[in-house]
């Protein structure tokens, strides 16, 4: 939590960082996640939204507007301009436009699954990203790769596994996470991917509509890989409506197996937070591990 203290060196930071006049400290503490503080600010051009860290996680920071900026020069979805980030005082700011929300409706998810799609007609020649950037507050590699399950098994499971094995989740998580890597190209024999722009960590809580039902999506993780990545955690915690399902397949319907991947894909956000939060996770990653060497015939 920001001292009180700091906030006039915090308002000078974001001054000099956003060119706007910011006001001497914010008027509120909003809702944005478990990882990060975050603040409206109000400035004589309008408010702002803040999101406040340690210091060291301004990489972090700068990674997340990359993403959003790159997610907005894509120009499907509406996504918030970032206005500045940079450090002071030991705490990181990342400062965006603030959107004010509204309900969503039928309408709302229509227009998400339609954006969604069109965002993932937006390629690139290979699977990655320029950068590395977070899951969460997870590390999350990126280095590019032409080919999609060396780039999934190396830089997804086998990053989430290793770190599952620092965290003392050894034994039959390691040993049969181990084989799964090796039967991952089985989910991909009569199926080739295209390096998609995705969001990297859609689940409901990083959507909303604004005041007039537009969908906004923030906060993420963003990297080209499988748009069914996408569409699978959409799944993982539910809270995506029918209209979204529907859209999104009206535009561009998913491939024979996609049922199967989407366990593969969620199995990265299970693990991201077994080694996040614990061990209730454990259970839920062993089992959607056995399902998928079960179809593999392993």
């Amino acid at each position: 939590m920001a001292e009180v203290a700091t906030w006039p060196r915090l308002a000078a930071a974001l001054s000099a960082a956003t060119g706007l006049h910011v006001a001497s400290e914010p008027d509120r503490s909003v809702g944005g996640g478990s990882i990060n503080e975050c603040r409206r600010w109000p400035s004589r051009e309008g408010p702002l939204f803040v999101k406040l860290a340690p210091a060291e996680r301004l990489p972090m920071f700068e990674a997340e507007a990359e993403g959003l900026r790159e997610l907005r020069q894509a120009g499907r979805l509406r996504v918030p301009r970032v206005l500045g980030h940079g450090a002071v005082e030991q705490r990181a700011f990342l400062a965006l436009e603030w959107i004010d929300f509204g309900s969503a409706s039928t309408r709302s998810e229509t227009l998400l699954g339609e954006g969604l799609a069109a965002q993932h007609r937006v390629t690139a020649p290979d699977f990655g990203w320029h950068r590395d950037n977070t899951i969460g507050s997870t590390p999350q590699r990126n280095t590019r790769d032409q080919d999609w399950v060396r780039f999934y098994v190396d830089h997804r499971l086998g990053c989430q596994l290793e770190l599952a094995a620092v965290n003392g989740y050894r034994g039959r998580l390691t040993e049969r996470g181990a084989l799964l890597r090796e039967r991952t190209a089985f989910f991909f024999e009569q199926y080739r991917p295209v390096p998609s722009l995705l969001h990297g960590d859609l689940w409901a809580g990083n959507w909303a509509a604004d005041a007039s039902g537009n969908p906004v999506i923030f906060d993420p993780a963003v990297y080209f890989g499988d748009r069914e990545a996408d569409l699978a955690m959409t799944r993982l915690f539910g809270g995506f409506g029918p209209a979204f399902y529907a859209a999104y397949d009206s535009c561009w319907p998913l491939e024979p197996g996609a049922g199967e991947r989407r366990t593969l894909y969620n199995l990265y956000h299970v693990l991201n937070h077994l080694n996040l939060f614990g061990g209730h996770y454990l259970s839920q990653a062993q089992a959607m591990i056995d399902r998928l060497l079960s179809v593999a015939g392993s």
